[in-house]
């Protein structure tokens, strides 16, 4: 028996936990078009390639953490990285959850099973974390095929960029709950492309006045881009904890929001 068909008889297996399906659901569907998840990954490679190394050409060496100066494409690839495992999960917590939610009435159906709203909202974030862990992996082989990693602290990068996707996502699916029509979408992009462009990902935070870098370093894609960057340059501090417990309270709080605001919308 599948667990799609274990579940759709009221027999879901006690092995597998009950999110799983909501997996299951979403990779039976995307087996078609998955080169819609596939093309995510190019956007941060033109970047390394245009950026990192075209460029990296004129600039020269940037100072890297700790103050060691490092070449900017190995400044900008762990920045990559972790932007291409946040948009990742933002868009499957943000626009598809939307349709599923609005449109689609998926949910509404899933709960005819005897999957809980909470079920849903793990299930959902953990496909989240799917998509932009696929990304995280994938460039961080070619980050690795380039020699853009320094320590073999890097092996830790990619659990990092789940955390980002993690903290990210569920805050994105928190705020997408109260969305009403696709046009609120404009908000999103108004943060996150900000975030992309200002959060260290290009430049070092102390290129900034004083205020501004204090704005900066309290985003969620500069907190992951300082932990991914010291893992694979190899630089290794106390602050790393606080990179680590600023994106599982932020993912929590965000999965916690998302669960009550689905209890409102569709068990109401």
């Amino acid at each position: 028996m599948s667990a799609a068909t274990a579940v759709a008889t009221g027999q879901p297996r006690r092995s597998v936990p009950r999110a799983w399906h909501l997996i299951e659901r979403n990779l039976f569907v995307y087996r078609r078009t998955w080169t819609i998840i596939v093309s995510g990954f190019f956007e941060p490679l033109f970047y390394l390639v245009g950026i990192g190394f075209g460029l990296g050409r004129l600039v020269g060496d940037v100072t890297g953490p700790a103050g060691q100066p490092i070449p900017y494409a190995v400044f900008i690839a762990p920045a990559l990285l972790a932007t291409g495992a946040m948009n990742g999960a933002v868009a499957e917590a943000t626009f598809n959850f939307f349709f599923k939610l609005n449109f689609n009435r998926t949910f509404q159906s899933i709960l005819a099973t005897p999957l809980s709203v909470r079920d849903v909202a793990v299930g959902e974030i953990a496909w989240a974390l799917i998509r932009g862990g696929l990304y995280a992996i994938g460039f961080m082989m070619v980050i690795a095929v380039l020699g853009l990693v320094r320590s073999p602290w890097a092996v830790l990068a990619v659990p990092a960029a789940l955390l980002l996707g993690f903290a990210t996502g569920a805050v994105g699916m928190a705020a997408t709950s109260f969305m009403r029509s696709p046009t609120d979408f404009d908000l999103i992009n108004i943060i996150v492309l900000p975030m992309f462009l200002f959060s260290a990902t290009f430049y070092p935070i102390e290129t900034y006045p004083e205020a501004i870098r204090g704005i900066v370093a309290f985003t969620p894609l500069y907190q992951g881009v300082a932990l991914i960057r010291g893992l694979t340059v190899g630089v290794i501090g106390p602050e790393m904890l606080i990179h680590v417990v600023y994106l599982l309270a932020m993912g929590f709080i965000g999965l916690w929001v998302t669960s009550r605001r689905l209890d409102r919308i569709l068990l109401k």
